[in-house]
């Protein structure tokens, strides 16, 4: 739902509300599930309404969704079974028990236990922990307090507790207005227009030609009341009071929310045995818990990722943010790398690229023709260079053999460094990968060679799920794949219906989990299990699309084109699983896919039309364009060192060129001869002639 359509709701909402019809008021609330009504909510709680207290719920949360939502859920039903009891009836309590608090054996049996025990006493209050437990409107209003504060910590409520501020009577103004726009248009304006009905358009008929426009109003009972409509503050429930203006956005999490849970959120009533809330906690779609059948799937089970989780809700709402004005000013276009710094040749086209973590001037490059190559940018010199080579052939999958035999020559389609700058990570367009180990010298030491996928590994990249290096691939096979660094699949991923494009593997604290796009534009996203896809939304362009983040992981970005060639840069509302805003400045259509990456968690750069183009990531508008001095690819690809002060950009004569600033410029003239001694090898190593 747009963002126009979601405040429609909430005008809606408000005309309800002042034609007293509550009902439907509150019917809305729960089904849109874009605003939680706590006074009503209190209301049927304190009135011991439970099937409505949970049906009313259920618009904005399951008993599964994350612990908070289960929590409330217990503390509901376990007020239930306590009146039940107090009241002696015990066939009652044993319904609610076995219906109602069954759910949470699951997750905390001796609490369940212990709550079965009370239908053995004639007084529950003879429990200890239940001792002061005093009359019912007391034991609801204490349960209360606690489930505020636990619905205020749901992430699942963030943004639905206030409405929106605006005008009373904000519908009946927009038709209006709307009437009126209508009635100039007409070609014959009456001065006293008939407005009969909104199912048509307004139109006058008269024949005594032109007149002057006067403005139309509704005052007819259907649509208008003559008299000052009600304010919405005004209502039985008073459930639309002025709202203060929403929270900044940036307190907004993720697609993969967190929060902070308030150390206050403790039960009620059984204290002791409650079940715990965590500090933080990803809304996650539930599906039923399979046992692992992958050595090592268990290891990653661990409180994080439990399967109290939640379907992300399909909310498309669209919302700017306010950035701090100091960041704006802290930085010029001089700060972009623009300088062309030098030319490098690197014998076939690059298809991937990517600086070391930590080592700045450190380049890897992956080739057309299956070769990997390290170049040190500060002596213009290989490294070393790996041609393609399979290293053990009798390993492989025999429908890779075939392709081997039958099929083009294997190119390299991404490259990348681990976090750690330890490992260097190769996918190819054939079924493998293949991992290697950097110590720092000349060679990049053979690791494992792993037969991925059935056809292309379309994206490579590295992921610490339970503080453990892996490695995560995509491909063809519309799979997504986990391995460990011996070359041992951990899991399997699937639910795309086709070829994946490209993986994203990001977390917020110590929640790990990965963004996937495919080629028909779905974008899903899946934690470290056996539970599915969390997400399931449509990039823009709908055909292949990359998703990156921001050097601090605080903002998501992606970049890519639709079938038709129309290229789209966007950066994601992570909260709401929507586009924040649409970045301007892609002029023509593209034959292939626009490639893109951010820096310093203020610019973006993607490559089109022969050219760099750059957007600070808080303004649509494009900032600025380079050529490098001419020969790029027609859509080139790029890539930032860590620093932001380097970029690489690819060349149509199978080579890339440097771009730099001040400050990269001085990195790249820095040649410290003793520093680099150990990498250079006189074999290996070419000088390359370049003009700076």
């Amino acid at each position: 739902m747009t963002s126009l359509s979601r405040e429609l709701v909430f005008l809606i909402l408000q005309f309800l509300e002042e034609e007293k019809f509550k009902e439907s008021v509150h019917k809305l609330e729960k089904e849109s599930g874009f605003f939680f009504n706590v006074k009503y909510f209190e209301e049927k709680v304190q009135a011991g309404e439970w099937d409505e207290v949970e049906q009313y719920l259920s618009g904005f949360t399951k008993v599964d969704d994350n612990r908070y939502s289960m929590k409330i859920f217990f503390e509901i039903r376990k007020q239930k079974y306590l009146e039940a009891l107090d009241r002696q009836e015990k066939a009652k309590a044993v319904e609610i028990l076995v219906g109602d608090l069954k759910v949470f054996s699951t997750f905390n049996e001796e609490l369940y236990k212990e709550i079965t025990q009370l239908l053995t006493l004639t007084n529950f209050r003879e429990n200890e922990q239940l001792s002061k437990y005093g009359d019912t409107k007391t034991a609801r209003s204490i349960m209360l307090i606690e489930l505020k504060k636990l619905i205020e910590a749901n992430p699942l409520f963030r943004d639905k507790l206030i409405l929106p501020t605006f005008k009373s009577s904000r519908l009946r103004t927009l038709i209006n207005q709307s009437l009126n726009w209508q009635h100039q248009l007409c070609k014959n304006p009456r001065p006293n227009p008939d407005i009969k009905t909104l199912f048509t358009d307004h139109s006058c008929t008269s024949p005594n030609g032109p007149l002057a426009p006067t403005p139309v109003n509704l005052p007819i009972s259907a649509v208008a009341k003559p008299a000052a409509y009600t304010s919405l503050g005004v209502g039985a429930h008073g459930p639309f009071p002025p709202a203060a203006a929403p929270a900044n956005a940036n307190a907004l999490a993720g697609w993969m929310a967190n929060v902070s849970a308030s150390s206050s959120v403790q039960a009620a009533v059984v204290s002791a045995s409650t079940i715990p809330v965590p500090q933080n906690q990803v809304s996650i779609l539930k599906h039923p818990r399979t046992p692992p059948t992958t050595p090592g799937m268990v290891d990653y089970q661990n409180a994080d990722h439990e399967q109290l989780m939640k379907r992300f809700r399909p909310g498309h709402s669209v919302e700017e943010v306010s950035y701090p004005s100091a960041r704006q000013a802290s930085w010029s276009l001089d700060d972009l790398p623009r300088m062309v710094a030098m030319t490098l040749h690197q014998g076939s086209s690059v298809i991937s690229m990517d600086f070391h973590p930590s080592h700045h001037t450190l380049l890897l490059v992956g080739s057309v023709n299956g070769e990997i190559t390290l170049w040190e940018l500060s002596l213009r010199e290989r490294l070393v260079s790996k041609p393609f080579k399979i290293w053990d052939m009798q390993s492989c999958s025999l429908p890779f053999q075939a392709a081997v035999v039958k099929d083009a020559p294997i190119s390299v389609s991404r490259v990348t460094w681990s976090p750690d700058g330890n490992f260097v990570g190769v996918a190819f367009t054939k079924h493998l990968i293949h991992l290697y180990a950097f110590t720092g010298s000349n060679e990049l030491a053979q690791r494992i060679e792993v037969d991925a996928h059935i056809g292309g590994v379309n994206d490579l990249a590295f992921a610490h799920p339970n503080k453990q290096l892996c490695i995560v691939t995509c491909g063809d096979d519309k799979l997504i794949k986990v391995w460990d660094l011996n070359g041992r699949r951990l899991f399997h991923f699937e639910g795309h219906a086709a070829p994946v494009y490209s993986i994203c593997p990001h977390h917020k604290e110590n929640i790990q989990f990965i963004f996937s796009t495919a080629i028909d534009g779905k974008i899903k996203a899946w934690l470290y299990d056996n539970m599915g896809s969390r997400v399931d939304y449509d990039a823009p362009g709908h055909w292949c699309t990359t998703m990156l983040y921001s050097a601090d992981g605080s903002r998501l970005f992606s970049c890519g084109t639709s079938k038709d060639g129309e290229s789209f840069l966007v950066e994601w509302n992570e909260s709401e699983g929507a586009i924040r805003r649409t970045y301007n400045g892609f002029r023509k259509k593209s034959t292939g896919v626009v490639q893109f990456d951010t820096t310093q968690n203020r610019l973006l750069a993607a490559g089109e039309d022969g050219q760099i183009k750059f957007w600070d990531m808080d303004n649509i508008n494009l900032l600025t364009s380079t050529d490098a001095d001419g020969g790029l690819q027609g859509l080139p690809r790029l890539r930032f060192n860590k620093e932001g002060n380097i970029l690489a950009v690819t060349t149509m004569d199978n080579g890339f060129k440097i771009l730099a600033n001040a400050t990269g410029l001085r990195s790249l003239r820095t040649v410290e001869t003793h520093t680099f001694e150990a990498l250079r090898s006189p074999t290996e190593s070419t000088a390359i002639k370049v003009v700076i």
